[in-house]
């Protein structure tokens, strides 16, 4: 008995050997060699961690130097220093690894387009998230694949399409109202007040975005709000460190507290649900419509069940929240920077709905400047600043071979930063770059491209027009000198310390 076990012993020591021996050296060893053989190089091969203890230092360094004086949108160094720093020494397409996971970074368009619009096909797909990670989203539109994933997005398009948003806009108008009259009351009679607008922002996005998802206030929706908050502080915490199987099943302090975070959010949620449900004032709502069945060209019902409602909700929510307010923050530091194109902005929604007549869903498509203002600030300033795929299958890219379960990594932001597409110019605000369409189908691609656009592209800039719109409606604004620039990035890209600037009520 004791022989036996020690044979079986030393057999699974052996095993265990010859797995870390394959596996953690020899595979990622022989792909190096294979991506050398084709020119493209990239920071050595580390066994077990790969490079991701040199990016985790590199984002720290990033994130704790001094701000400049002075506003510079030079910040794609900043936002993926791994990124600016290996580009230069290797060139825009060169490897790295997330562990043991051969990492492409590529930043050629053509190639990006390739990727992304080719993900149906079974070439790539996006990347799996760990499972700390994926507390965050659930099985929702952003961790799915397959005939899952596609009924998921034909039920979200559904409700997302367009005259669906335009049905929400007089619930966005007097959010927003309620809001500015709120802002009314801390000017005070001043001429000039301060406001962290970012903060502010974050607040009406989340307001709602409650509103239109279940037809409640921010207040009733401010506790998934705060749980969501806390859940992606530990996220980020854990973000760059390769994850051992089986550890999110340990009773760490911070495992319990992901327990808890993801119960308390799955059940916050379907209280809500419950509570909408059974008002018919929310039939508009979007749960309501993420609760009705939807028939696909084959004439089936396909409808989502609760758990799968939650989870999609948890997405909507954070999403909804995030994505707005950091967007809209970034815009209005670029007019408050660039009086002539607030200006100019401001005599569009004037001329539009005039000073009084709240903006409609009839005048969306009226704003063309602020259309040029939005995509050149998503340009400069992308919510999400980088996408990654992985390879199902050995894949030609370009002219590069690519094996099995290879991760492609798309900088976004230098990409939009890049000089070689947007001229010498690529780190100044000009909104006229998109008075034309676009060069390439890649040049910009803050929502992504493809089947796996973002959902809810249309709602977030309709809001985020009636926003704008309301703003300019009632105020002028400047920088405050007590603002500091530091662009962070977090799950989305946003101001470290908060967009303070100076207010002014117009006279009309």
């Amino acid at each position: 008995m004791h022989l036996t076990l020690v044979f079986f012993l030393y057999s699974f020591l052996i095993l265990l050997a010859y797995y870390f021996l394959h596996k953690i050296i020899w595979v990622p060893l022989k792909i190096q060699k294979h991506f050398a053989k084709q020119g493209v190089r990239g920071p050595g091969y580390r066994p077990v961690v790969g490079n991701t203890v040199e990016i985790r230092q590199l984002l720290k360094a990033e994130a704790e130097l001094q701000p400049t004086s002075s506003i510079t949108h030079d910040v794609a160094h900043r936002i993926a220093p791994h990124y600016s720093k290996w580009s230069k020494l290797y060139g825009k397409n060169f490897l790295y690894w997330f562990g043991a996971k051969p990492v492409l970074a590529v930043a050629d368009p053509d190639m990006i387009k390739e990727v992304l619009m080719n993900t149906s096909n079974g070439r790539y797909r996006r990347l799996k998230l760990d499972p700390l990670s994926k507390q965050l989203f659930g099985d929702g539109l952003v961790t799915l694949e397959g005939e899952k994933w596609a009924v998921h997005r034909r039920i979200t398009g559904q409700a997302f399409n367009m005259e669906r948003v335009k049905g929400w806009i007089p619930e966005i108008v007097a959010t927003t109202e309620r809001s500015l009259n709120k802002w009314e009351e801390k000017r005070a009679e001043k001429s000039e007040f301060e406001l962290d607008v970012h903060q502010e922002l974050q607040e009406l996005s989340a307001d709602i975005i409650s509103r239109t998802a279940f037809g409640s206030s921010y207040e009733e929706g401010k506790r998934i709000f705060d749980l969501q908050d806390q859940q992606t502080s530990l996220i980020l915490q854990a973000y760059l460190s390769v994850y051992i199987p089986g550890f999110r099943f340990l009773p760490t302090k911070k495992n319990r507290l992901r327990w808890k975070l993801d119960r308390e959010i799955h059940e916050s949620i379907r209280s809500l649900i419950e509570k909408s449900s059974k008002s018919i004032e929310n039939r508009h709502a979007l749960l309501a419509l993420l609760m009705s069945p939807y028939s696909n060209e084959d004439g089936v019902e396909e409808r989502l069940d609760i758990d799968e409602i939650i989870d999609e909700c948890k997405t909507f929510y954070f999403a909804g929240k995030e994505t707005t307010a950091n967007h809209l923050s970034w815009v209005l530091l670029l007019l408050a920077q660039h009086q002539d194109w607030q200006t100019r902005a401001r005599d569009e929604v004037l001329a539009t709905c005039g000073s009084k007549t709240r903006p409609s869903a009839d005048h969306l498509s009226n704003f063309k400047l602020m259309s040029m203002i939005f995509n050149e600030t998503l340009r400069l300033y992308p919510v999400a600043v980088e996408l990654s795929r992985e390879t199902l299958q050995n894949v030609k890219l370009g002219n590069l071979e690519l094996p099995v379960d290879t991760q492609v990594y798309l900088p976004m932001t230098a990409v939009h930063h890049d000089t070689a597409i947007w001229g010498d110019d690529a780190d100044n605000f000009n909104p006229l770059r998109f008075a034309e369409p676009r060069r390439h189908l890649a040049s910009a691609f803050p929502f992504g491209l493809g089947p796996r656009i973002c959902v809810g592209q249309n709602f977030a800039i309709a809001e985020a027009k009636i926003i704008l719109a309301m703003i300019l409606q009632q105020y002028s604004f400047v920088i405050s000198p007590s603002y500091v620039h530091a662009p962070l990035r977090s799950v989305t890209l946003q101001p470290q310390y908060g967009l303070q600037l100076l207010f002014s009520r117009l006279l009309h």
